[in-house]
């Protein structure tokens, strides 16, 4: 690995989309980063392990079982709010390694009537994380399925997704002198990606109404969070419906560029390794809340992570876990204590509820 964060590699992927924008010129920034995740030869989720110590980072799941486990008996109590219905749905949008799911299953195994009232979808695109998830979940008794795109519900669902939304579309625009652009990716003199104004889509006059001072050169960030409401009202199709989010971002809108890129646990530039690493966006809490809220949905949060994990019991659940397996004892609480962090993924990640107007408030918020 270059220590260099700026140097550009030319990656088997690379290489491809510049022939590609050689050919039609510069590609849109969405385009891009969606070539560099979800390319089925070359794209990041199709040829690496992505998640672990062994990948490139490393997920709330896999820091605790705690994790899982709250959010499990967190779907239980929902479920019972719901009214405990004969037939509900858990769904995971982006299930990693099947971690969470077989954390949250083994609480929801202790809840009189849930696991035979319950079937599990699992929406994953990677075929490579699909298969690590049914290795985890091989001996489950509850029935799995595996879907590459959601489905309208005939029964009521139970969403949970953690570190999801920070890749639903990722897209950018830039303030130039005739106004607001999307942002691109283009070719420099010497054959190298560099980030440009788009010149063949539209202007963004929303934008200046927006951010009427906004300076030249100034950046906003979307992601496709009206797209995900518009989905998540299909899905729901007039059944109870509620969903959990936990990922990484910001409790108000603001300009500025969040887009990052981590290989082997290390930050580089975004156009460094195309298809060789990670590439998110912070969430937009506040856009995210005012999308689901404008396709009815009532919003819970966003909160903390540190404070809905605290809501839920975090402390009260590594104690006895604890005093049951002394000999994981400092595991345990270092895990915890990751996942509590001021300043750190206590703070830096939160989470928002999302549900039909006949669920009531959720657990935790």
């Amino acid at each position: 690995m270059s220590s260099d964060p700026d140097a550009r590699r030319d990656t088997p992927l690379a290489l491809k989309l510049k022939a590609q924008i050689a050919r039609d010129g510069p590609m849109e920034l969405s385009r891009f980063i969606c070539a560099c995740l979800w390319d089925r030869v070359h794209g990041y989720y199709a040829t690496k392990a992505v998640i672990g110590r062994a990948g490139d980072f490393v997920t709330a799941p896999e820091i605790s079982q705690i994790f899982g486990e709250l959010l499990g008996l967190w779907s239980a109590v929902v479920w019972q709010s719901m009214g405990a219905p004969a037939a509900v749905k858990l769904v995971e949008f982006g299930p990693g390694r099947g971690t969470l799911m077989t954390d949250a299953l083994r609480a929801i195994a202790k809840v009189p009537g849930m696991p035979a009232a319950m079937t599990v979808v699992m929406v994953e695109q990677s075929a490579g994380l699909r298969r690590q998830q049914q290795n985890a979940l091989a001996n489950q008794q509850i029935p799995i399925t595996w879907v590459e795109a959601s489905r309208p519900s005939d029964a009521p669902m139970i969403l949970l997704g953690n570190e999801f939304i920070d890749v639903f579309g990722p897209d950018q625009s830039v303030k130039t002198p005739m106004g607001w652009r999307w942002r691109a990716v283009a070719l420099d003199e010497g054959g190298q990606f560099q980030f440009a104004p788009s010149l063949t889509t539209r202007l963004r006059p929303e934008l200046d109404q927006r951010w009427p001072d906004a300076p030249v050169g100034s950046i906003c960030e979307q992601l496709r969070t009206n797209d995900l409401a518009a989905e998540f009202k299909a899905l729901a199709a007039g059944q109870p419906f509620a969903a959990l989010f936990v990922d990484y971002g910001h409790l108000h809108s603001d300009l500025g560029e969040t887009l990052q890129a981590v290989r082997q646990h290390a930050y580089e530039h975004p156009l460094c390794s195309p298809g060789e690493a990670d590439l998110t966006m912070q969430v937009d809490f506040e856009d995210l809340a005012r999308e689901m809220a404008a396709a009815g949905f009532t919003v819970d949060g966003p909160i903390t992570q540190a404070e809905f994990l605290g809501r839920l019991g975090i402390i009260e659940r590594a104690s006895k876990l604890m005093a049951a397996n002394p000999q994981r004892a400092t595991e345990i609480e270092a895990g915890v204590a990751r996942l509590m962090a001021p300043n750190g993924m206590g703070t830096r990640f939160k989470a928002i509820g999302i549900r039909s107007a006949d669920v009531p408030k959720l657990p935790g918020f």
